[in-house]
């Protein structure tokens, strides 16, 4: 018996990213298919340890004059994805057609500004004085870049962050799904950025979690994670006849463990519980998912979990695989990023691989796809954000 949807699908309308893997989405089409790590040495700062990032190592562009109390890496990324592809005229085709008040934007991050204000403190500790041109408010804080999109792209819908860890942008999308379906906006401009900074590598050193080589998703002999960058922005926008040609989001599973900080529950429930809301709140089957791209951050525990997770949900789990081994783990903009991918995915006609796969963990109890698969035809997509604190988001992507 069909199940009936709990909530109404969107149209992903246009979509752009910059990351480790290229400048565009084309250029990460081309990494994806090449399946080689983009992982490198840091050059941005100097670390303790040895490890390997996803950094981006082109020009980032300089923000205009107006406002320049907003600058910072984070937002120089994010206007970085802004200018890519025609992105920028897609935003201005949807302000002319809905109005600006019409249309919102909301953010997902984890790290926002930090890296400028490790900057800005260093030179405290250097001089005795912050820099004159340092803002906490509009460098720092969550919704600092979130302003700056808003101002740059002149919108005036609702417009704030969301900032769970490693699941923000992906929840963010579920958020802008709401603000449509509610009829508070006709379209949202859905941000994941996220920038490198000592704290993050630092922090997640700390914990033991950082490999020193090019990590190893779902590999029995994982050692650890690499940390990334990027910016990805997604426009959503209410179905219409100009727009039956585009990509579905059809639903946003989220939940919480409510188990530890840092460590998922062991069985991956609350994992679980996201891919199940998801298809449940889509009205769809698990048969019907033709992939997942799992969140694989090659963590011993974590990818174990969502394995485990995975298993209990899919009797006959679809293909599955996991890019963090291609463009390291982008934090709080990986759930955006990797939504991009799965577009690529469903509108290009491939699956892509596990980058720096070996030995497939016993545990993974479901088909891995190591290399690219090509000339495939996926319909329904799954894509897995988990971060810290249990906080869990499934999202669910249907070809047009």
């Amino acid at each position: 018996m069909p199940i009936s949807p709990l909530i109404s699908p969107v149209a992903v309308t246009a979509y752009q990213c910059v990351s480790a893997g290229g400048d565009d989405v084309d250029a990460l089409y081309a990494s994806l298919l090449a399946n080689r790590p983009c992982l490198k040495p840091l050059s941005l700062f100097d670390i303790p340890f040895d490890t390997v990032v996803g950094e981006v190592t082109s020009a980032l562009p300089d923000i205009r004059r107006d406002l320049q109390t907003y600058n910072s890496r984070n937002a120089r990324l994010a206007l970085k994805a802004l200018e890519q592809g025609g992105f920028r005229a897609e935003m201005e085709r949807s302000v002319a057609c809905y109005g600006a008040a019409r249309v919102g934007l909301i953010l997902g991050t984890s790290t926002s500004g930090i890296y400028d204000s490790e900057n800005a403190y260093a030179s405290f500790q250097q001089d005795g004085v912050m820099p004159g041109d340092f803002y906490f408010t509009k460098v720092q804080t969550a919704q600092a870049t979130a302003e700056f999109l808003r101002l740059e792209m002149g919108l005036q819908g609702p417009c704030y962050a969301i900032s769970t860890a490693c699941s923000s942008s992906a929840k963010a999308l579920a958020a802008a799904q709401r603000l449509i379906v509610t009829e508070c906006c006709d379209a949202v401009l859905v941000a994941g950025v996220d920038s490198l900074c000592r704290l993050t590598l630092r922090g997640f050193n700390s914990l033991q979690l950082i490999s020193a080589d090019a990590c190893r998703p779902m590999d029995a002999g994982r050692q650890g994670i690499n940390i990334g960058e990027g910016a990805a922005l997604l426009l959503l926008e209410k179905p219409s006849a100009d727009n039956t040609d585009r990509p579905r989001l059809l639903a946003v599973g989220e939940s919480s463990d409510a188990h530890h900080m840092s460590a998922p529950h062991p069985e991956g429930l609350g994992a679980a519980s996201a891919m199940a809301q998801a298809l449940r709140l889509a009205g769809r089957d698990v048969s019907e998912v033709d992939y997942i791209n799992l969140h694989a951050t090659a963590s011993t525990l974590n990818d174990l979990a969502e394995a485990r997770a995975v298993a209990s949900v899919f009797a006959n789990p679809p293909p599955c695989s996991g890019v963090k081994g291609l463009l390291g783990h982008t934090l709080g903009a990986a759930g955006a990023l990797e939504v991009v991918v799965s577009l690529l995915a469903l509108e290009r006609g491939f699956l892509p691989g596990t980058c720096g796969l070996q030995m497939p963990d016993p545990e993974c109890r479901f088909p891995l796809v190591t290399a690219p698969e090509l000339n495939v035809s996926p319909r329904l997509i799954l894509s897995n954000a988990f971060g810290f604190g249990g906080n869990n988001a499934s999202v669910l992507l249907e070809a047009a």
